[in-house]
C-alpha cells in the first residue's frame, strides 16, 4: 500500500472510528463539545490541506426546489419523532418548547451553527473530499450513514442510530448532488424538529450516565 494511501487510512480510521469510541467510553459528557469543537478543527486543517478541494465550493445552491425540499424534511422528522416521543416518553412531547421556551429558542437558533455545520463539514467535506479515492465507490453513500450514525454511539439508543444513519444517507446524497448549504440547512431542520418534538431528549449529551 502506497504511504500516501496509508496516512490516509489511519487519519480515516482516527476520525470516524477510533475518536467516536473514545469519545463515548472514555469522556466525562461535559467535555463532549470541547472535544467535539477539537475533533472538528483538526478536521476543517486537514480538508484545507486537501488537494483540489476550494472553500467555494462549498457555498453552491440548488437550482430548484431547495426550500421545497428543507419543508418536507422539517415535516418528516417532525412526524417520525412525534411518533417515536409518543412510543417512548410521551411525557416529553413538546416538552422543551412548552416548559422551556427560551432554552428552545437557543437551541432553534444555535444548533444550525454550533453543531449541525461541523459536523457537515466532518462527515460529507471532509469524508467525501478527502477520503473518497480510498473507499469503495459503491458503499460511499452507505459507509457515510454508517459512520455518521456510530458518531452518535454515546448516546447508546437504537432510535438514535437509526435516525442519524438514514439522515446520513439523506445528507450525503445532497452532498454529492455539490449541495453543501441545502445539506447543513437540512441538517439543521432535521435536529430542530427532532428537539421541539421532545425526541431530543435521547441526543442530548444529559441524559448520558
Amino acid at each position: 500500500m502506497p504511504i500516501n494511501k496509508l496516512r490516509l487510512w489511519i487519519e480515516f480510521l482516527a476520525i470516524f472510528v477510533l475518536a467516536p469510541i473514545g469519545l463515548a467510553y472514555h469522556l466525562e459528557p461535559k467535555y463532549m463539545f470541547p472535544a467535539l469543537w477539537i475533533w472538528t478543527f483538526i478536521g476543517l486543517i486537514l480538508l484545507h490541506f486537501t488537494s483540489g478541494f476550494a472553500w467555494r465550493q462549498l457555498l453552491d445552491w440548488p437550482a430548484d426546489k431547495g426550500w421545497l425540499r428543507i419543508a418536507f424534511m422539517g415535516f418528516m422528522v417532525l412526524a417520525i419523532s412525534i411518533g417515536f416521543t409518543l412510543c417512548l416518553m410521551p411525557e416529553r412531547l413538546f416538552d422543551l418548547p412548552m416548559k422551556r421556551p427560551r432554552i428552545w429558542l437557543m437551541v432553534v437558533l444555535l444548533y444550525p451553527l454550533l453543531s449541525a455545520l461541523p459536523q457537515e463539514l466532518m462527515f460529507r467535506a471532509l469524508y467525501f473530499e478527502r477520503y473518497r479515492d480510498i473507499l469503495p465507490n459503491w458503499g460511499l453513500m452507505t459507509i457515510n450513514a454508517a459512520l455518521f450514525s456510530f458518531a452518535h454511539l454515546i448516546y447508546a439508543s437504537p432510535v438514535v442510530f437509526f435516525m442519524t444513519f438514514l439522515g446520513g444517507l439523506i445528507f450525503a446524497r445532497a452532498y454529492l448532488r455539490g449541495e453543501f448549504v441545502l445539506t447543513t440547512l437540512l441538517h439543521s431542520i432535521a435536529g430542530n424538529m427532532i428537539f421541539t418534538s421532545g425526541l431530543g431528549y435521547l441526543f442530548y449529551s444529559g441524559n448520558v450516565a
